[in-house]
């Protein structure tokens, strides 16, 4: 018997009324043109066409009552698996067949009742178990779209126990209820479309809204476009050939006008209810939620950002936790950022993009990903391109430019050790600034790049923290961080903490700033500077003055940096996306050397930040009085930021401080400031004494282990001539591509 429904209209139908309520809903809620309310409302009345609204979830989720009201507001038919197929094909109630035929013989019947079924332009509700049977899921997604009801496991078993249901499919003696939810779970996640938070005493009518919303968004994918922080409110085209999304904004990096990409939209919003829905989750589903919130499906769908976050925090992280917040003492917290393979933060963004960008790009180019990096980035950089697939690593080649003698040794060696048959590393006779600015000079020479792609079929591509999908994963550990310390029960949820990081080219704090902005409740951002402290100035006076200032390197090589690429989003969102202003402001650093912010702005920047700076003498101090008192070795970037902390805390409240790097990476330093002599200088032996004091954390394994390898001396060194940049560039891409006759 084949199902094909043609109309099965809800309980209750919306009438000559539902118009005049929605409008008065519209209304009172935001005020709305009266066309508007027209035009959402029609919206609406079509949203779905002949495609299926499919509503999945666990029982107990409310797909039913959910179903209903979804219905009703497209005045569409609605379907329920369980009352209006299952029951009606076996003439007995689900309880009655699962109990007469036992769990496994149920999910096969059940699907099999699937494969018979077809509807249109109807909502949907499934069964629990529904999403079990793969071929029956298969059939119902080719007409439909899956809306997976999130929600966390403590609330179903709530409302499973109240409405006494105590077995489900596929519960026998010894598994528990709580053991086949969560089970299910990766049945849900291979096939839902959307995801819909639900978690809390949510209403079923609120929830109704956000799967309506949702789907509003899932099918109009070209409302998330990105603009330029320099591009003026005027000259912003709606041509469709002109717009940039997701998958552009990866594989561009840099905009044409030499501004940087930001969501002409902005970010996502969480409501409190969502955020708390996470704090049972954990770090791999946080970012999985927060991310699908960023990146619309038109551009990765969520199954395959579901892979790509699961390679990129899988077995290369050493603490499972991923991103794990540690007590220091009295209100502040450490988070964790060097569990990665490459020992810093840069961890999180470059395990992940180099798979976003292997996805997003075009299979009919080549692509060379230049990087300049003040340490860390190159390292991870490298070391995340090299994880690609054989077949992405033919296609997708990367080039890293630091400062010779501007990194630590130790430093030094893992880029150098991180170099595979598609990365490579080149020693720059200069500073990280000199670098950074070569690079965006040539991706704006046009001449150039167009050469490359004609003659060698080869686009350059850009993994700094210009990048806009560098940004993205940042944003999850910081969300992570406040989330852990409610479900450690030092905080209630809505409580506020202060955050202080370590800042250079200020994407790490930005992210921060963004995460602020989508709900989590970060008071203050506290910005931290080692010598090199332009930025505590400009926070601190609203001038950001290059004028006679050097480069001072330090001990925290990662924050010697003097021009913060990220800043200009930042000012780009605090002057209310004036892309006029931004370009004025650093025309006038290019070429004055300086700018100064007007004082509204200043009022506004000052609302979310504060700064200071720390000495070369304070930060040793800081290592040698935390490991004295506690056992634990801060590094370098870390110690700059207790320092600041402890100056600028007022102690209402919690601080985290982002721990940015492993102190393994600056073993002379650490030597120095715990007052151990330094025997056998090579960095391998340096290692290995501080492992002989049985450190907290321990030396990281991963340094260990490049550091090991032969050749660690192996690299390319030119001089700080931006012809010879391009010439090696050229060359690489001589010897890894085939050139295009």
């Amino acid at each position: 018997m084949m199902f094909h429904v043609v109309q099965y209209w809800p309980l209750r139908l919306m009438k000559q009324n539902r118009l005049s309520s929605m409008c008065l809903k519209l209304m009172l809620s935001r005020p709305v043109a009266f066309a508007q309310i027209w035009k959402s409302w029609f919206s609406s009345h079509s949203l779905v066409g002949n495609k299926n609204i499919i509503l999945m979830g666990p029982p107990g989720a409310g797909k039913t009552t959910i179903g209903r009201i979804v219905g009703q507001k497209l005045d569409c038919p609605v379907i329920d698996i369980d009352d209006d197929v299952l029951e009606t094909t076996w003439n007995m109630s689900v309880s009655e067949k699962l109990q007469d035929v036992g769990n496994e013989q149920f999910l096969e019947e059940e699907g099999k009742a699937l494969l018979k079924f077809s509807a249109s332009g109807s909502v949907i509700s499934l069964t629990g178990s529904n999403p079990m049977h793969a071929a029956g899921m298969q059939h119902m997604k080719k007409n439909g779209i899956v809306v997976y009801l999130d929600v966390p496991t403590t609330i179903i078993m709530s409302r499973l126990k109240s409405m006494k249901v105590d077995r489900i499919v596929g519960q026998s003696p010894g598994i528990s209820l709580k053991d086949i939810l969560q089970f299910r779970k990766q049945f849900y996640k291979r096939w839902y479309d959307i995801r819909v938070l639900c978690g809390g005493d949510v209403a079923a009518e609120v929830v109704a809204e956000k799967v309506l919303d949702a789907v509003k968004r899932y099918q109009n994918s070209e409302l998330e476009t990105f603009i330029s922080t320099r591009c003026s409110r005027s000259g912003r085209s709606m041509e469709k050939d002109s717009r940039k999304y997701f998958s552009d904004v990866v594989t561009e990096g840099l905009a044409p006008d030499g501004g940087l990409f930001v969501p002409e939209r902005g970010l996502p919003k969480f409501t409190a209810g969502e955020w708390q829905s996470l704090i049972e989750a954990t770090y791999i589903e946080r970012a999985q939620v927060i991310l699908e919130r960023c990146i619309h499906p038109a551009d990765i769908p969520a199954s395959k950002l579901a892979e790509i976050i699961g390679i990129a925090y899988g077995e290369n992280f050493t603490c499972s936790k991923i991103a794990p917040v540690r007590h220091l003492a009295g209100n502040q917290f450490l988070l964790e950022l060097f569990h990665g393979p490459t020992a810093s933060f840069k961890d999180f963004a470059l395990q992940m993009v180099p798979h976003i960008f292997a996805y997003c790009i075009p299979r009919s180019c080549n692509y060379l990903v230049l990087v300049a990096t003040s340490g860390d980035t190159g390292s991870a950089v490298l070391d995340g391109f090299s994880r690609l697939h054989d077949s992405d690593k033919q296609r997708i080649a990367v080039m890293n430019f630091f400062p010779e003698d501007g990194v630590s040794p130790i430093q030094k060696s893992q880029m150098i050790g991180c170099q595979k048959e598609n990365a490579w590393s080149v020693g720059v006779k200069s500073d990280f600034d000199f670098c950074q600015t070569a690079i965006k000079q040539i991706f704006t020479n046009s001449d150039y790049t167009g050469f490359l792609t004609v003659e060698y079929g080869t686009a350059l591509a850009a993994a700094n923290s210009i990048n806009w999908a560098r940004l993205l994963p940042q944003i999850v550990y910081h969300a992570s961080a406040y989330l852990d310390l409610v479900h450690q029960d030092i905080i209630p949820f809505g409580s506020p903490v202060d955050v202080c990081i370590p800042t250079g080219n200020f994407g790490n704090i930005l992210a921060a700033l963004y995460a602020k902005m989508m709900g989590i409740p970060i008071r203050k951002c506290i910005c931290a500077s080692n010598e090199n402290n332009v930025l505590t100035d400009f926070i601190k006076t609203g001038v950001y003055d290059l004028r006679g200032r050097k480069l001072i390197p330090t001990f925290s090589p990662a924050v010697d940096i003097l021009k913060s690429s990220n800043l200009e989003r930042y000012l780009h969102l605090i002057a209310n996306e004036d892309g006029q202003l931004v370009t004025q402001l650093y025309n006038q650093l290019e070429n004055q050397g300086h700018f100064q912010l007007q004082k509204d702005l200043l009022e506004k920047l000052q609302q979310d930040l504060v700064a200071g700076w720390c000495s070369e003498e304070d930060c040793l101090a800081a290592i040698h009085s935390v490991y004295s008192t506690t056992g634990y070795i801060l590094d370098t970037h870390t110690a700059v930021a207790k320092v600041v902390a402890d100056r600028l805390q007022d102690r209402t409240c919690p601080i985290i401080i982002s721990s940015t790097a492993h102190y393994s990476k600056f073993a002379p330093a650490i030597l120095r400031a715990l007052r151990i002599a330094e025997i056998k200088q090579n960095p391998l032996s340096q290692l290995h004494l501080l492992s002989s004091y049985s450190p907290l954390p321990p030396v990281h394994w991963g340094l260990l282990e490049t550091l090991k390898k032969k050749g660690n001396d192996d690299h390319q060194v030119c001089a700080a001539d931006m012809s010879m940049l391009m010439s090696h560039i050229e060359t690489l891409i001589q010897n890894h591509f085939m050139k295009v006759f």
